[in-house]
């Protein structure tokens, strides 16, 4: 159980984690270089000449047989059109398979796209084989199939597979889809929609069916429906070549869900896990999730951002070279933890499909890394003893260093200069703080000059929120002092800053106070709150 859960358990339905989605390319062994080509269409074929016309006409049987099929199976196959996305598209078909709960192909795109193949030239210079042709790589444009699937075991998939030479083919696999053929098979009760488990009879059933999912089910499916749909080979070819498919993941999601009982805490988790992760998930804390040190020599991003650009709604991202992490709230009792990878070899791994176990051992420790991490910042309430030991003056050897009072508005902004310091890894020099303070909050040097912010930073020192880096005059927040920055700056932007905002900015001038009782109850509210200021700063 990791600490998230054990934060929120009186909150959670259920947890679970799973793969989420996996394309797999799949690769002839026996085809996928030039000289294997060469020798394919001089010695098996029996033509003294590596041509052009001949690859296509492997191109053009293949694209016959695929109408072939697609009208003896009354499968429709269509061009696929630009903006439509094809899941959407499809849906009805899939539907209808499933009423009948048939399997097989229930659709056939067709589409123009960039892939692999060869290119054919005439040597430059006369060689002694007068039929000798160079081969080399490239990416052309031409027709790609899309197989839209609902296989028995793996539930609804896409087999793309590319018309010309070497005939590269690619997987789309789902994990919830390989989930719910399981439970349906063990007559296990859920709830699912879209790609997420909302409701399950068996908690355990569900993750031990999570967990089913190998390299040899996905091999043993993935090689059936190849046989069926990929381009054709007579035995003779398939003897003298010994065809096999070598499958390598491409791409890869891994997720952990966490689904609520009810929805009111949802938003308001997923809200401050957004605003802590912009503060706190710095460069150093991404490579630490991710399992890394960093250096000057790592390629790639480091960065936390929020869009919407994913399921109409906003998404948190953190960002590790070809990598990132993201988490979204779905259907309001949903909070999903997510990582997605386009590389593996970003994680020390290998694409080869028999390391599946060992990528989902790898995603399943930084998920919960992530998870842990929000639960410590998650896990931050006003502490009142604490800011009345703070606030009162402590003496180190024989330095007597004064107390930090929380309407202290120079500790307030030092704080959140602090809790920003994304780029600093090594820690921050005190004129690197310094400008950041004036520049942050518009002030000048005379209104905050560097010898009041290096006896603010030997105050924080002495009550040991800051640390040194080594023997470097550099200086970055301690674990005791995250907590700290983080209840005084809570305590402020979510109590005091709605209403009492004047540490930072003026006070509205009473002759202008319009005569309302909103604005009578607001400013009693602001009075109370001082009240609390002054009696937190007499502690």
């Amino acid at each position: 159980m990791d600490v998230f859960t054990e934060l929120f358990g009186n909150l959670l339905a259920f947890v679970y984690h799973c793969f989420d989605r996996i394309v797999i390319h799949g690769y002839l062994s026996a085809l996928s270089r030039p000289e294997q080509v060469v020798h394919f269409v001089r010695k098996i074929v029996g033509v003294p000449v590596v041509s052009k016309e001949i690859l296509s006409q492997r191109t053009a049987d293949y694209q016959n047989w695929v109408e072939a099929y697609a009208r003896n199976h009354h499968t429709p196959i269509e061009w696929a059109e630009k903006g439509v996305r094809k899941e959407d598209h499809v849906r009805p078909w899939l539907r209808r398979m499933a009423n009948k709960n048939a399997y097989g192909v229930y659709f056939i795109f067709k589409s123009m796209e960039q892939g692999p193949s060869f290119r054919i030239s005439v040597p430059k210079y006369p060689t002694q084989d007068p039929h000798h042709r160079i081969l080399a790589r490239q990416r052309s444009r031409y027709t790609h199939y899309y197989f839209y699937i609902r296989d028995e075991v793996l539930g609804p998939m896409v087999m793309r597979v590319a018309s010309f030479f070497p005939f590269q083919t690619t997987y789309y696999l789902n994990g919830h889809s390989f989930i719910e053929q399981e439970l349906t098979r063990a007559q296990v009760g859920f709830r699912k929609n879209d790609n997420a488990f909302l409701a399950i009879d068996d908690v355990a059933a569900l993750q031990a069916a999570a967990d089913r999912l190998s390299p040899d089910i996905i091999r043993k499916r993935l090689d059936y429906w190849t046989l069926i749909l990929g381009p054709k080979f007579s035995a003779k070819e398939r003897k003298q070549l010994n065809l096999s498919r070598f499958y390598a993941i491409s791409q890869i999601e891994y997720c952990r869900n966490f689904v609520f009982k009810r929805n009111f805490p949802i938003h308001k988790l997923f809200e401050r896990s957004c605003e802590l992760g912009l503060w706190r998930l710095t460069a150093d804390k991404i490579a630490s999730i991710f399992g890394t040190r960093l250096n000057r020599r790592m390629r790639g991003k480091l960065a936390t951002v929020i869009d919407q650009i994913e399921h109409g709604h906003h998404v948190f991202r953190a960002y590790f070279k070809h990598a990132f992490l993201k988490q979204y709230e779905k259907f309001s009792t949903f909070l999903r933890n997510e990582l997605c990878s386009n590389n593996l070899t970003d994680f020390g791994l290998r694409k080869g499909l028999d390391h599946l176990d060992e990528v989902r051992r790898t995603f399943q420790t930084i998920t919960s890394r992530f998870a842990g991490y929000q639960a410590q910042w998650l896990n931050v309430h006003v502490d009142f003893p604490l800011l009345q030991r703070i606030a009162l003056p402590i003496t180190v050897g024989s330095v007597r260093y004064p107390g930090i009072k929380i309407h202290d508005v120079r500790v307030i902004r030092l704080f959140e200069v602090l809790l920003h310091g994304g780029p600093h890894v090594g820690g921050w020099t005190a004129k690197q703080i310094h400008r950041a303070v004036l520049t942050t909050f518009h002030l000048s040097e005379r209104a905050y000059g560097l010898n009041q912010l290096r006896y603010d930073l030997r105050k924080l020192k002495g009550h040991g929120l800051i640390e040194r880096d080594g023997s470097r005059y550099a200086y970055r927040l301690t674990t005791k002092g995250v907590q700290v920055a983080l209840l005084f700056l809570f305590f402020h932007k979510r109590l005091c800053g709605p209403i009492a905002n004047s540490c930072f900015h003026h006070r509205p001038d009473p002759h202008h106070r319009p005569n309302s009782q909103l604005e009578a109850a607001y400013h009693r509210a602001d009075k109370a709150i001082q009240k609390i200021v002054d009696v937190l700063a007499a502690a």
